[in-house]
Parts: C-alpha cells; sequence; structure tokens
C-alpha cells in the first residue's frame, strides 16, 4: 500500500550566528499549503535525538527522519521521501521558522513545539521477551550492486532445519516491519509463524532503514531481485531447510512473488495478500472508483473521474518507456481538467517515475501461470485498494489449483473494518484479524509438515 506524501524543493541554508546546540526534543507540527490544501506535518524528536515525521492528514505516520542542530538551526532530513525541512529556532524555544523541500518544490512552514503524544494502542505487536531466537542480518543482492539488504531472521526453538518464510512488502518504501500507522504487520506475521515452528525473514527495503541501495529508481522487477537474493542467502543458513522456503507477500509483495517464481526462484509454496491479478493501470482505476464511491461522490462525479482516471492510466501505459511522454501527457490532461500548471507538472513528474510507469502496465497474468507449487490468496471482502471483485476470477482461471480465501469484514491490510477506507487503518487497533493469521498460518504450516 502506498499513502501518498506531499510534493516540495531545496531551501538555501539559513544561517545564524553560532552558539551552542539547544535541545529539541518534542513533537513540532505545523502547516504545509500545497495546491490549496492544508497538510499538518509532524516531526518527533526523542531525547536520545531519535526522529520521525508525520502526515496525520494523509494517514501516514512513523515515518524515519534525522534531525541536526547548529546553533539555531535545525534540519530534519527524510530520507524516505527525499525531503528535507531547514529552519531557525526561535529565541525561546517554541518555534522553528523555515521551509520543508521536496520534489523541486518549496514550501514555508513554521512548526511549533508540543509533547510527543503517545503513540495509538497497538496490542497485537509482539514484545519480548519471545519464545525464539531473533537475529540481525545482512546480505548484498549481486544483481543490484550496492543493495545490501538489513533485517530480521526468527528462528523457532530447538536445533532445525526449520522452514522458512520470506515476507514481501507492499508498495511505498517500507521497513523490515512494514510499519503502517504505528501497525507492525510483519512483526506480528513473524511472531505467529516462528512460534508455529517456521523461520521467518524479513528485511528493510533497499535505501530504507538500515538497507543501502535507491528506493525511488526501482520497480518492483528490481524489487523482485532482492528477494531472489534473500532466498538464495536464507537457503545457505545453517538450521534452514532449503527445500521448505516459502514466500509471503502483501499488495505489491503479491506481485513480486510470482515475478522470483517466475525468474526460477525455487520455492515450496506462495502466499499473496491482497495481491493484485490485473495490470497496475486497471488497479489504480478501481481502487480509485470503490474510494470515490465508499467517499459519497455522486454519479455524475464518479463517472467524471472515472474518465479522467482512465485517461491518464492509457497515457502512462501508452508511453511506458518514454517518462518524458508520460510526464508531459499527463500535465497536459490534468491542466485541460482544471488543475494549474505547477500541480499538473508535479503530478506529471511523479506519474513518470520509473516505478509507476512499470507498475501501471505490468500484467501479472504471466508470472501467475508460471507459479508451479502451492499458493494460497488471501483477501479481504471490504478491501478498496485490491478488491476480491476485480481479482478473484483472473486468478481462477490463471491458477485454477490455487486456494482462494476471501475474509468477508476486512479491509487491505487484514483488519476488521467498517467501510474499508484508508481514513479507518490508523483508528482500527487491530493490526491483523486473527481469522486471518489463523488462515494463514495453519496453511503454511500444513505445507511445511508442521
Amino acid at each position: 500500500m502506498t499513502i501518498s506524501t506531499f510534493g516540495i524543493a531545496a531551501l538555501a541554508a539559513i544561517v545564524a550566528p553560532a552558539q551552542a546546540a539547544p535541545d529539541i526534543a518534542g513533537a513540532w507540527e505545523g502547516r504545509l499549503s500545497v495546491a490549496g490544501q492544508s497538510i499538518r506535518i509532524v516531526f518527533n524528536v526523542a531525547p536520545d535525538g531519535a526522529t520521525t515525521m508525520d502526515s496525520p492528514d494523509q494517514g501516514a505516520r512513523g515515518i524515519p527522519a534525522q534531525s541536526a542542530v547548529e546553533g539555531r538551526n535545525v534540519v530534519f532530513t527524510i530520507g524516505a521521501i527525499a525531503g528535507r525541512f531547514e529552519g531557525v529556532l526561535s529565541e525561546d524555544g517554541r518555534t522553528l521558522t523555515g521551509a520543508l523541500s521536496q520534489g523541486g518544490i518549496t514550501a514555508p512552514m513554521v512548526l511549533e513545539r508540543g509533547e510527543i503524544a503517545a503513540g495509538p494502542s497497538r496490542p497485537q505487536t509482539p514484545r519480548p521477551p519471545f519464545p525464539y531466537e531473533a537475529r540481525e542480518v545482512a546480505f548484498d543482492n549481486p544483481a543490484a550492486p550496492g543493495v545490501r539488504l538489513a533485517g530480521t531472521l526468527t528462528l523457532p526453538q530447538g536445533s532445525g532445519p526449520f522452514p522458512a518464510a520470506i515476507l514481501i512488502t507492499g508498495s511505498g518504501p517500507q521497513d523490515r516491519d512494514e510499519t503502517i500507522l504505528d501497525h507492525k504487520a510483519f512483526a506480528v506475521w513473524a511472531d505467529a509463524l516462528t512460534r508455529r515452528g517456521v523461520a521467518v525473514l524479513r528485511y528493510d527495503d533497499r535505501g530504507v532503514g538500515a538497507s543501502t541501495g535507491s528506493f525511488g529508481t526501482a520497480t518492483s522487477a528490481d524489487f523482485a531481485t532482492d528477494v531472489r537474493a534473500a532466498l538464495d542467502w536464507l537457503g545457505r543458513q545453517p538450521g534452514i531447510d532449503r527445500d521448505r522456503i516459502g514466500l509471503i507477500g502483501h499488495s505489491e509483495g503479491g506481485t513480486i512473488a510470482p515475478l522470483v517464481v517466475q525468474g526460477g526462484g525455487d520455492v515450496a509454496w506462495i502466499v499473496t495478500l491482497a495481491g493484485p491479478t490485473v495490470t497496475g493501470g486497471a488497479i489504480i482505476e478501481e481502487q480509485s472508483r470503490l474510494i470515490r464511491v465508499a467517499s459519497g461522490a455522486t454519479p455524475e462525479q464518479d463517472a467524471a473521474l472515472g474518465a479522467l482516471q482512465g485517461r491518464l492510466m492509457r497515457m502512462v501505459a501508452d508511453n511506458v518507456d518514454d517518462p518524458a511522454a508520460v510526464s508531459s501527457g499527463v500535465a497536459a490532461i490534468l491542466v485541460e481538467a482544471g488543475q494549474s500548471p505547477a500541480q499538473a507538472a508535479s503530478v506529471g513528474a511523479q506519474m513518470s517515475s520509473s516505478w509507476y510507469r512499470w507498475s501501471v502496465a505490468h500484467d501479472p497474468a504471466a508470472s501467475l501461470r508460471a507459479v508451479d507449487v502451492p499458493m494460497l490468496a488471501l483477501y479481504g471482502g471490504k478491501d478498496l485498494q485490491v478488491s476480491p471483485a476485480q481479482n478473484v476470477p483472473p486468478l481462477r482461471t490463471y491458477r485454477p489449483d490455487a486456494e482462494i480465501v476471501i475474509l468477508p469484514n476486512l479491509n487491505h491490510l487484514l483488519q476488521p473494518a467498517g467501510t474499508g477506507l484508508v481514513q479507518e487503518y490508523g483508528v482500527i487497533e487491530t493490526t491483523i484479524d486473527p481469522e486471518a493469521i489463523s488462515t494463514v498460518v495453519d496453511w503454511v504450516a500444513a505445507r511445511s509438515g508442521l
């Protein structure tokens, strides 16, 4: 799942007289005005300097960041979105005045200091002590020089050899826990599987957390080579049964897992969680329609916006190998629809990225047909991002032997949901519905001989 960020550009450094660095611990909140919208931004700085960024209005929390202080100059850097805030601390230490930059656009912003709010309740997040071993590990991707992936390998009690699972994150820069709105879904999956006797490898996406490499220039095909490197590395580890390693992919991860098999990756089984089975363009069009309808759009609004979305997807798909044509074509369509040239150009630049173009055009039919191992596909009946109504029928055609489970009241994150809208994700305390956990863990255990 992708939670969109904002578009904002570099600002010349603000120079203040040298002085002792002040304490900036606290929650620094301000509003960013972008394309006529006012978006709350919060930088949380812990007493030890650990820093994260939240964009509550966009449903994004806990984005890793770094803070630096020189005199009264303060800089917050957000690597995952290539963003940067630079500002000057007021004399009373309560205000930071400066600007936030990202993607070629600069926006002024004033941050006011407050207390760091207590995080929402996440009762399923695993907490030590654990009845299993958790190792910090790292491995290289030979297919991508400079990409070294850091993660956690959890091993059940005993000497093994153990069956194992590799977890594959959804879209957007994700850490090893696939942390979304303080939900740590992959930590929950790893805990449940390892307690059942399955070793689990989860890792930070390239360019995220402790992993190196560039996330922003990669496509799902590139991420598939990261999984292949994880598979080869895990198969060489003591205590792991190389013949009983499977893949579990969420959302985009459900696109990546079949690509690994199609590319020659030898796995024992595959689980897809809300996995797409049609082109990314079709996914985006249907996702947008479902969200519009659930949000109360009139039939006229739905039709107009649907037609616009369709034009944009065709523009991207028809020019998949020409980013300049996508950028200019998308911008022209949006200006015609009434957007400002600056806003249209920003969206055009985003949609011309390698990842976006590849995703819109990619048809997973061939990779799904290439899967020749047991497969479980789990969907939430209230998923508005990868709907079962759209994706289950093609899967039945491509993989008639796949086991398909639809849990009717779950959303895209496999939480028990009311509407299925993204706005609910952070409000719901449950990270993963217990029935979804038991369905997957029981299925994996059965195919692992446990």
